[in-house]
Parts: structure tokens; C-alpha cells; sequence
């Protein structure tokens, strides 16, 4: 098959998945259907695994014209099944499941997969069972229940592979659908011998685990880790022994990427990263680091959000391809610091070995791979809010100010451990998932499942929106009311209670004052000062299960436009209801002196301490975009990670663009843009968003 064809069918799998139907519900049906009757089974985790053996056991297979890579449900439920599932949901499913809390912000041990099967993982639980505890055997069985349906669910696959195969005129088509039922005969349930089996089996187990009866209401993001490590040595072997080339292992990469588009709905975050150190330390940079970034730009879809880890040994070429594909006005790669990272990883108890195992668990947020049952984002804090909460009186000095304000956000910080330590302990009690941790470190030595204590780290990760906001208010506050007293508190709540409404000159001057994001230090040391604090505190807590801590995060996801639409106006000049800024970097359109400037601001806090996640976002001028200014790009990265940056995440889009979009949605239905540490289509969003995005300052290089 030539290059050209193999696009040819890339580009019509890639038309299916732009808007594609996602649909569990049928799954979901049968598994309250049985868990409504098997009351008699006692515990909830053998409940739990004999309904999801029969809801596996009902669904029916699905293979499209030109995949190469299967599995996924599509299944919608007719009127009188509706009526069915609502009245499940009000008796059964809602009084079965603890609601609250997050899941899915992970990868699991894909190489522990590839390199056992599913045989190899019931064989280790067998083991484990001989002397195992009464509440260890429930735990263990229930794993061998769920594991068993998987197997059986992929021989479903393969039978159904073999039956198109032979309806199947196209000898080509018919030919692939064998090799299909070929593979699923073999993969997941034993070792992976071949990059095709391999690829197979790491989104045929996650397509599995993407079926969370517990979490039925909650689309589930599962991450794929690292695939130029856990994949390259089946990609080495077959390349070496002729049975595969480097264009047929794009396709199969392109497929693979394709499949989480059909897995998990646009406006969220699903993906992999590549690059960085491996477990001894040695740089990870190889041709399937490249094909797994080229991807991004062969299918030019939400998903997969591929992140970049780029270290101080990596080879410029890798950095260089990832520009070379934002410049094309993709929205990945994203660029990691894998020096920053892997410190502040270690820092927090992580071993040496797994401080270079981790993932992007959605946006920005970073997890141990395969060992981790993290919370992240848990929950979202509006900074400026709770400034506004404490306008209401007059202080002595900006220092008062300061410490009152440090006060309320202790307060906050101490709410919402509390809660979501409450909603972790509920969690534990009331919620159970079999499948997914035989594959997460320490479940199966411990014996326990995820949902309660079973993982190796269980950290609470909270993030804190608005930041840039808070920092400029208070700089604002400091100047105008302390320094200059050209304000009192009474006048500038007064001027914020009326959104600025007779006050326009009061608001040209609150915004012509300097700003985050320009290398003043008078501003940008505020930000150090928020932040500092912000990490001390959470470093008090210690959630209730082991392994657990409490890791702030500095990005926003969507909640800049949630927190701002209720936000009122703002000292820096920011109107009622417009979105909070979008992560670390500065306010929207407030970078006056270049991006250079912007990122010096954005470097000299320290970003180690805060992997919960720290997203910069810049947006460069696309018209103006050349192989010149590319190398350009290339050293501002360079730039921002030599200092200590975190991660940025890059728009090459014209604001022309942005504009005719909103004119015209249907010419432009897969216009990508980054938000605040994921990617969407432009149309899709809301009219608020998308003005949020267009008054971003377009930097030129």
C-alpha cells in the first residue's frame, strides 16, 4: 500500500471522528439490569464484577470500513430502553455509586500488559490468592472476573473479524480483517508479538476500562503513557526483521489515534507524551518518538493531546518537529520541562526510577505511570474571588491587605481538602473498580482495590484559577490606594460594584498600569509571593489514603470562563462576567514587550513544586510564520525551559481566522485552538470562550 493510500484512508477515518457518536448506555443498561438482581453475591466488588462480565458479554462488536485498529461502542438506547435506564438509574445506579470525586487522570502499566497478557496477570493473582485474607480473596476474584470478560470480549472481536472477512469482496479489506481476528485471538489475553499486536492490545484494554459502570456519568480519560518506550521494542523488532516499515507504523499509530476520538468526548484531554529520560536516566529520542508526534498532524483532531518531554540532553531535532507541527497551526505537541518535572516528582517521595515514568494525567497535570490514583483538579479555586470577598473594609497597609487575603485562601485551601478528603473517605466505602487495578502498582500485591487505598500514590491535586488577575488587582490596589492614594477601598468597591459604569477613566488607569507577563518586578513578584504561600500551605495536608498528598496546580481547564462569567469586576480592570485568565501566564492581551518578556515573567517563580500542573499559553502570528521564525520559536522554548518553565502549550492561528470562523463554523469545523491545558474546536465553544481566545496577545517572532 502506497503512502498516498494510506492517507487516503487516514483522511476518511479521520472524517468519521470529527463529530463521532460516543455512547456507553447500552453497557451501562445491562450492567444495572444484573447488578439489580445479584444482591445475593454479598460484596459489592463481586456485585460489581459479575455485572460487568454480563453487560461485556451483550455488547456487540464494531468494525468500520478501513480501521485496522478496534474497538469501541456507539450503541444508543431506543425510547421504552430510556424509560428503562431512567428508572435504573433513580432505584439502582445512584444509590450504588459514590458521585463525587474524579478518575481516569492516568495511565496504567501498559508494559506490564504487553509484556504479560491478561493470562500473565491472572497467573500473578492466582499466586497472590494463596495467601490471601477473606477480604483480599473477594478482591482477587472479582480481578479474575472482570479480566476473564475482557478476554472473552476480545474473542467476540475476532469472531466478528473473521465473519466480515469472509462477506468481504475487497481482497485487501479481506485480508486485514483476518490479520484482525488474527491478533484478537492473541492480544490482550497473552504477550503482544508484534508492533500491530501491541498497538491493538494498549487501546483494546483501554477501551475496556473506558466502560466504568460506577462512574457511568463521568466520560473516562485514560492516557496511553508513553508509547515510544513500552512500544519501541516491538517497533525495533519487526522494523529489523522486514515484517514492518516505518509508513506502516505510522498508520497504525495515526489509527490508534484516531480510536481516542471515538473513546472520549471533545472539550476534555486524552493522549500520550513521548521523549524525556527512561527509568536509568537515558535520553528517550527514537523514530517512534517522531511517528507518535507526527501524528498530531496526520489526523488533525482533538485527540491525541501529545505532550513533548523535553530534557537538557534531548536532541534539537525532536523540539524542532514539534515546532514544525505548531507552526502548521496544530495545537500540539505541548512542551514539557522533563529536568523540572522529574525534581519536583522526587521531591514529593517519587523514587528516582519512577520520576521519569509520569504523565500529562489530562491537561498538565503530572502522575506516575502505572501507579497512581490521583485526584487532580480536586477542586478549582477562584483567587480573585476571594480578593473581592475581603474589599469590603479599608486597611492600614498593602501588608494588612496581604496577610488578610493570605488568611482567606488558607480558609479555602483548608474547606476544600476537607471536603474532597470526605468524598475520598466516602469513595473507599462505596465504590469499587476490579479491571482497572490489575493494572495499577500496588493493587494485586496489596490486594486492594484502587478505589480504596490500592494505588501507590493517591495524591489530591487542587488548582488555582486566576492568578494573573489576583496578581495585577493587587498591584493595582498597591499602587493607586497605598502609594499614590488616589483611591479608597470604598471607592474602588464602589467602582467594581458598577462594572466600571461611569468610571472609565478610574478603568484606563487601572489597566495603563504595569502588568504580569512584562518582566517588572514589582508585578511579578507578587506572583511569586501568592504562589510560595499556595505551595507551604498544601504541604500541611495529608489526604486519608496512603501514598497521598496535597500538590497544588496552576491551570484552569475551561474553569476561566466557569469562575469569570460569575465573577464580578475585577481592580485590574477586567469587566464583570469575562473569563479569568487561562493558566500561569499572563492575562489576556496584557504582554506589552514581546513574548520574551512574558516568559521571563513567567519564570522567576518556581514552577518544581507545583506538579499538579503549570499551563503558559502563547499565541504566535501565523501569516507572518517561516522557516526563520520557527528557529525563533524553537529558542524562546529553549528560553522558558532553561528557566525553569513548566510546560507551554502554543496557538499558531491569526486572530483573521478566528474571526471567519465565528462568521462561517461550517468552513471551519476542525479548527483547533489550545485552551487552558487542552484542545477543542473553535467553533464548538462558547461565543465567551472564543473571545477569550481572540483577545490573546499575538506575539511575533
Amino acid at each position: 500500500m502506497t503512502c498516498q493510500k494510506y492517507m487516503d484512508r487516514i483522511e476518511k477515518l479521520r472524517r468519521r471522528a470529527v463529530d463521532p457518536v460516543i455512547s456507553f448506555s447500552r453497557m451501562y443498561l445491562d450492567f444495572f439490569r444484573r447488578y439489580a438482581q445479584n444482591e445475593n453475591l454479598g460484596d459489592m466488588q463481586l456485585r460489581y464484577a459479575d455485572a460487568f462480565a454480563y453487560s461485556m458479554s451483550k455488547v456487540d462488536p464494531i468494525i468500520d470500513d478501513d480501521e485496522l485498529i478496534v474497538g469501541k461502542s456507539s450503541d444508543v438506547l431506543t425510547e421504552s430502553e430510556h424509560e428503562e435506564w431512567r428508572h435504573l438509574e433513580e432505584t439502582v445506579a445512584r444509590k450504588a455509586v459514590a458521585h463525587a470525586g474524579q478518575d481516569s487522570h492516568m495511565a496504567i502499566d501498559y508494559e506490564k500488559v504487553l509484556s504479560l497478557g491478561i493470562n500473565g496477570i491472572i497467573a500473578e493473582i492466582k499466586e497472590h490468592k494463596k495467601t490471601a485474607t477473606h477480604e483480599q480473596t473477594i478482591f482477587y476474584d472479582a480481578c479474575l472476573i472482570c479480566l476473564d470478560a475482557v478476554k472473552a470480549f476480545a474473542q467476540k472481536y475476532s469472531e466478528h473479524a473473521k465473519m466480515l472477512a469472509e462477506s468481504c469482496a475487497d481482497r485487501e479489506r479481506k485480508h486485514e480483517l483476518l490479520q484482525i481476528s488474527e491478533i484478537c485471538t492473541n492480544v490482550p489475553a497473552n504477550p503482544a508479538r508484534s508492533f500491530y499486536e501491541a498497538v491493538q492490545s494498549v487501546h483494546f484494554i483501554t477501551f475496556c476500562l473506558t466502560f466504568a459502570p460506577f462512574r457511568y456519568f463521568a466520560a473516562q480519560q485514560f492516557q496511553l503513557g508513553r508509547p515510544d518506550r513500552y512500544l519501541y521494542p516491538y517497533y525495533k523488532n519487526d522494523i529489523e526483521n522486514g515484517k514492518l516499515t516505518p509508513e506502516q507504523a505510522q498508520l497504525l499509530m495515526d489509527c490508534l489515534g484516531i480510536q481516542i476520538n471515538h473513546r472520549v468526548p471533545r472539550g476534555l484531554s486524552s493522549g500520550y507524551m513521548v521523549g524525556g529520560r527512561d527509568r536509568c536516566g537515558n535520553i528517550v529520542a527514537n523514530e517512534l518518538t517522531k511517528i507518535c508526534m507526527q501524528v498530531v498532524d496526520d489526523i488533525r483532531l482533538v485527540y491525541p493531546a501529545v505532550g513533548l518531554c523535553v530534557s537538557s540532553d534531548t536532541p534539537d531535532e525532536y523540539l524542532e518537529l514539534a515546532c514544525k507541527i505548531l507552526s502548521r497551526g496544530r495545537s500540539h505537541p505541548a512542551l514539557f520541562n522533563d529536568d523540572v518535572i522529574t525534581q519536583g516528582l522526587r521531591e514529593y517521595g517519587v523514587t528516582e526510577k519512577e520520576s521519569h515514568e509520569y504523565i500529562h494525567s489530562t491537561c498538565v497535570e503530572i502522575t506516575p505511570v502505572g501507579a497512581s490514583n490521583v485526584w487532580v483538579a480536586s477542586p478549582y479555586t477562584n483567587l480573585p474571588q476571594l480578593l473581592l470577598d475581603i474589599l469590603d473594609r479599608e486597611y492600614e497597609t498593602f501588608d494588612e491587605l496581604l496577610d488578610t487575603y493570605k488568611e482567606k485562601l488558607n480558609q479555602s485551601i483548608k474547606n476544600n481538602f476537607e471536603a474532597q478528603n470526605r468524598i475520598r473517605a466516602a469513595r473507599s466505602r462505596h465504590s469499587c473498580n476490579p479491571l482497572l487495578s490489575c493494572f495499577v502498582r500496588d493493587c494485586i500485591a496489596r490486594g486492594v482495590d484502587i478505589e480504596r487505598g490500592g494505588a501507590r500514590y493517591n495524591w489530591i491535586m487542587p488548582s488555582f484559577v486566576g492568578m494573573p488577575n489576583l496578581v495585577d488587582s493587587l498591584y493595582v490596589i498597591k499602587t493607586l490606594i497605598f502609594e499614590r492614594k488616589q483611591l479608597t477601598f470604598k471607592k474602588l468597591k464602589e467602582i467594581l460594584d458598577s462594572n466600571f459604569e461611569g468610571y472609565e477613566a478610574e478603568r484606563q488607569q487601572m489597566q495603563s498600569l504595569p502588568k504580569y507577563g512584562n518582566d517588572m518586578d514589582a508585578v511579578d513578584s507578587l506572583f511569586t509571593v501568592i504562589t510560595e504561600h499556595v505551595v507551604q500551605e498544601c504541604r500541611k495536608y495529608r489526604p486519608v489514603l496512603p501514598g497521598a498528598r496535597l500538590i497544588p496546580s496552576l491551570f484552569c481547564w475551561i474553569m476561566h470562563e466557569h469562575f469569570g462569567s460569575g465573577t464580578d469586576a475585577t481592580p485590574d480592570g477586567r469587566l464583570a462576567g469575562f473569563p479569568l485568565g487561562d493558566g500561569a501566564g499572563p492575562a489576556q492581551g496584557r504582554e506589552q514587550r514581546g513574548p520574551t518578556c512574558s516568559i521571563l515573567s513567567s519564570t522567576k517563580w518556581s514552577h518544581k513544586e507545583l506538579i499538579g500542573g503549570v499551563a503558559v499559553n502563547m499565541k504566535f502570528s501565523k501569516k507572518i510564520m517561516s522557516e526563520q521564525s520557527a528557529e525563533k520559536m524553537v529558542g524562546l522554548i529553549k528560553t522558558y525551559l532553561q528557566r525553569g518553565g513548566f510546560e507551554m502549550q502554543i496557538n499558531v492561528v491569526d486572530a483573521d481566522t478566528l474571526l471567519a470562523a465565528q462568521k462561517n463554523p461550517e468552513q471551519y469545523r476542525d479548527l483547533l485552538v489550545r485552551i487552558g491545558g487542552y484542545s477543542d474546536y473553535f467553533v464548538k465553544l462558547s461565543p465567551s470562550m472564543q473571545a477569550e481566545i481572540i483577545a490573546r496577545t499575538m506575539h511575533q517572532v
